[in-house]
């Protein structure tokens, strides 16, 4: 079985969020669906879109397992952006939580050290 994973995230202010996003995952979109949508492809079919739904905005919780978790919280921090909590849990697996100007989390967890 094929699955492909489409993670939306819905925003307020699109313009802010576009410019968030970008510094977060240290590109531009991989394509625009539309002129409140843009779609960012992590990962040959896992992707993840930001939409312009102000009524909803605020709400999404989404967690990135990375393998290389010290570099990518680096490269982070060197487009400006500081996770807003760091957590080492008992087995010890590390995450990174970020949010965005309109209170989305997005964390990034790491295997133990």
């Amino acid at each position: 079985m094929s699955i492909d994973l489409f993670a939306g995230i819905p925003v307020n202010d699109y313009a802010s969020a576009l410019d968030w996003y970008e510094r977060l995952f240290g590109s531009p979109p991989t394509f625009v669906a539309s002129d409140t949508e843009a779609v960012w492809e992590l990962a040959e079919h896992r992707s993840v879109a930001i939409e312009h739904l102000p009524e909803h905005a605020g709400h999404a919780i989404h967690t990135i397992f990375v393998d290389d978790f010290d570099t990518l919280i680096s490269q982070i921090a060197g487009r400006g952006l500081e996770p807003a909590k760091r957590e080492t849990y008992e087995n010890g697996v590390r995450k990174a939580t970020y949010r965005d100007p309109d209170g989305n989390e997005i964390g990034f967890g790491g295997a133990p050290r």
